[in-house]
């Protein structure tokens, strides 16, 4: 694992500060880890929703039995990612 140092202004250090003594999380870089995983599947919601809307601004076309095919691999190597990440 990789280590980063990250300046905060006190005000938010001290909130840090209780959320780890409240027992929420075990550690800052705990906090930080999952500040970053939300951060990450946020953006990942707004790529979908953009690509849907994308989608349904555009023409009409079918879909074949390939175009699905590829549906399901990019689905399911998206949900590994996801648990591999915990998430």
């Amino acid at each position: 694992m990789q280590t980063m140092n990250v300046s905060l202004p006190e005000p938010m250090k001290e909130f840090v500060d209780r959320l780890v003594a409240g027992g929420r999380y075990s550690s800052a870089s705990e906090y930080v880890r999952e500040l970053i995983r939300a951060d990450e599947k946020r953006k990942g919601e707004e790529q979908l929703e953009a690509l849907l809307l994308e989608g349904l601004q555009s023409d009409e076309a079918p879909l074949t039995s390939a175009d699905w095919k590829a549906i399901r691999q990019e689905a399911l190597a998206r949900v590994k990612m996801t648990r591999k990440r915990g998430g």
